[in-house]
């Protein structure tokens, strides 16, 4: 069974929330598709105003900029899988079994438990990989942080921070392993579709090898400070 998804937007990513009109979510789930298919760099607002009829003014009334719709979908992915990583752990209680579920969500290694009407997480997925690092690689990345921007990527590493303290309390860095494990989920994907040779899952069709090679990084570092 689906469960339907509600996610409340930090204030700061837009200027009116695009959840709460039609034409807000067509803004938001085309531009999703646009950037997917022709990349960051070239998507513009004239481009997604021509795409859905309407005026360059009418999509400036919910975002600022590109930069910050590109920020408000990435936004959005994180608190979606900070959602399935609460679903999917809520009832285990050994912090291994824990680890390999985040482990699990952080590959799109599990069924997606949560319905949206408007937005594609596949094609979502896919900028996270290729445009993700682009929302807070800026210059202004500090004013951003002040205005709770980045609050969804943070509550994700807190929480996989936590269950990384669960299975070993003396584990001193859980925070940069959980941002780490994430950058390098999304890396390895990049590389496996793009420059093989910087990886080690380069012929390999799914994430089972990236999932594995997560795993064994996990635990050699979690069970090398138990020691």
């Amino acid at each position: 069974m689906e469960l339907q998804l509600h996610i409340k937007m930090t204030p700061g990513l837009y200027v009116k929330d695009p959840d709460q009109s039609e034409l807000g979510r067509k803004i938001v789930s085309t531009g999703i598709r646009m950037i997917h298919e022709m990349g960051f760099e070239a998507f513009t607002f004239r481009k997604l105003a021509n795409e859905i009829n309407t005026t360059e003014a009418s999509i400036y009334r919910y975002f600022e900029n590109k930069h910050r719709l590109l920020t408000y979908i990435i936004s959005w992915f994180w608190t979606w899988m900070e959602y399935q990583l609460v679903f999917y752990t809520n009832n285990v209680t050994d912090p291994k079994k824990k680890i390999e579920t985040v482990l699990e969500i952080l590959t799109f290694s599990v069924d997606d438990k949560f319905m949206s009407d408007y937005i594609d997480k596949d094609m979502l997925h896919h900028i996270i990989v290729a445009e993700g690092n682009k929302s807070y690689l800026t210059k202004h990345v500090e004013e951003d942080n002040e205005a709770k921007i980045f609050k969804p990527y943070k509550d994700l590493c807190h929480r996989m921070a936590l269950i990384f303290q669960e299975y070993n309390p003396k584990y001193p860095y859980p925070h940069s392993l959980g941002s780490t494990l994430i950058e390098t989920a999304h890396h390895q994907v990049y590389f496996q579709e793009h420059l093989p040779s910087l990886t080690d899952f380069g012929n390999e069709k799914g994430t089972k090898g990236l999932t594995h090679f997560l795993r064994s990084m996990t635990f050699n570092v979690l069970n090398n400070h138990k020691k």
